[in-house]
């Protein structure tokens, strides 16, 4: 599967609708559509608590996207590698709570899409800016395989990488726009997926940020 890139060169995005990735991994065109309003003031809420910040990998790298957390777990990384943590290192305190929006929207989105029953205990909240990138990973941090993962877009469009089970396999080019959700799980749970450079295409409401956040069953 390769999307066409050139969706990016002027067409309107679908604003509705289901792209199948995989057995058990879709996009929902503006699923969150009607909800972006709760969603972009969850993330104020969050952000004036635990800013947005630049973590260090294990390797030494900077990671050219910001982030933060919400729930009772948060995602770090640093010389010491990659783990959840309930105490944001930042300020030594526990990670904002998830806004109630996020958590209706995790758990709506992932039954839409198989997987009823879902309850999120983390968020993590990402900051694109343009050329942001994320490299091709597994999420295996979690101790619950079993729970999917579901991703939401919002602001500028970019190009979501969704690859296989092993990280040479080939990935999947998939543009994402403002209100989509990436869902995936079960059999596609541990696939390699990835961001792409973000181009400088300003949203409307938005400019030239792309905010992503991604909710997990990680304890």
């Amino acid at each position: 599967m390769a999307p066409n890139l050139d969706l990016f060169g002027g067409d309107a995005p679908p604003q509705q609708g289901r792209l199948v990735l995989g057995a058990q991994s879709v996009v929902l065109r503006g699923y969150a559509l009607p909800m972006v309003a709760d969603l972009l003031a969850g993330v104020d809420a969050v952000t004036a608590q635990a800013p947005f910040r630049h973590m260090d990998t294990p390797g030494g790298y900077t990671m050219s996207v910001a982030l933060t957390n919400c729930g009772e777990l948060g995602w770090t990384t640093d010389a010491r590698g990659y783990r959840y943590s309930r105490i944001d290192p930042l300020s030594d305190r526990p990670w904002p709570a998830m806004p109630e929006a996020f958590g209706q929207l995790a758990r709506d989105a992932a039954a839409a899409a198989g997987f009823p029953g879902f309850s999120p205990d983390a968020c993590l909240v990402n900051r694109y800016e343009p050329g942001s990138r994320l490299s091709l990973h597994q999420d295996k941090n979690e101790r619950d395989y079993n729970a999917p993962i579901v991703s939401v877009s919002l602001g500028m469009p970019a190009i979501f990488l969704f690859g296989g089970d092993n990280r040479a396999d080939k990935a999947a080019r998939v543009p994402v726009f403002h209100g989509d959700v990436v869902v995936w799980g079960g059999v596609d749970r541990l696939r390699y997926h990835g961001v792409m450079p973000l181009k400088d295409l300003p949203h409307p409401r938005l400019g030239s940020q792309r905010i992503n956040f991604t909710l997990r069953k990680a304890g």
